[in-house]
């Protein structure tokens, strides 16, 4: 009896989320994101799935990551010293949010832009954790955390986007 009660309830619970995710919400509800394919501003609906979704979404690692802000270890990424022309988006939801052009060496072991595709497809949040007080960025989309925001880059902006790559996908450029 107890595993039918909770075999119905999840299926209730999955439901409920495909519902919620098919339900369109208000213009005001929704998001300007930029996309780096089409060079403009869209509306799209936020995304907010349950924890299980995402556990079927993402690897563990990027699960850990995204969902539990959790930071991979230096050095060990799979994108730290990518070189590829090309396009980073987020691993949860595929929202464009760094170009390679905008990525350069910050020797801290994780990859690092001065700038995002579009501040609009961020979102910025203070992380008092670690005992210190830091810039935590997420995307504006699905909220996934995806790294830390420093002061000390280089030109034009001196902005350090520390990313974790278990947060990224990357799409390499066409070749022409």
């Amino acid at each position: 009896m107890k595993i039918l009660f909770l075999a119905l309830f999840s299926g209730a619970a999955l439901m409920a989320a495909q519902k919620a995710l098919a339900a369109e919400p208000s213009e005001s509800a929704r998001l300007k994101i930029f996309s780096a394919s089409t060079g403009k501003f869209e509306s799209v609906a936020p995304i907010d799935l349950p924890e299980e979704l995402w556990r079927e979404r993402l690897s563990p690692e990027a699960f850990e990551v995204t969902r539990k802000n959790g930071t991979e270890r230096a050095f060990t990424g799979k994108y730290w010293d990518n070189h590829e022309e090309g396009l980073y988006k987020c691993a949860g939801c595929g929202t464009d949010l760094f170009s390679s052009s905008a990525k350069y060496e910050s020797f801290t072991g994780w990859p690092s832009f001065y700038e995002p595709v579009a501040r609009e497809n961020l979102s910025e949040h203070v992380d008092k954790g670690f005992f210190m007080t830091r810039t935590e960025v997420r995307c504006a989309r699905c909220g996934a955390h995806l790294g830390h925001v420093f002061g000390d880059g280089p030109p034009p902006t001196g902005l350090r986007y520390c990313m974790n790559s278990a947060a990224l996908d990357f799409t390499a450029a066409k070749v022409k």
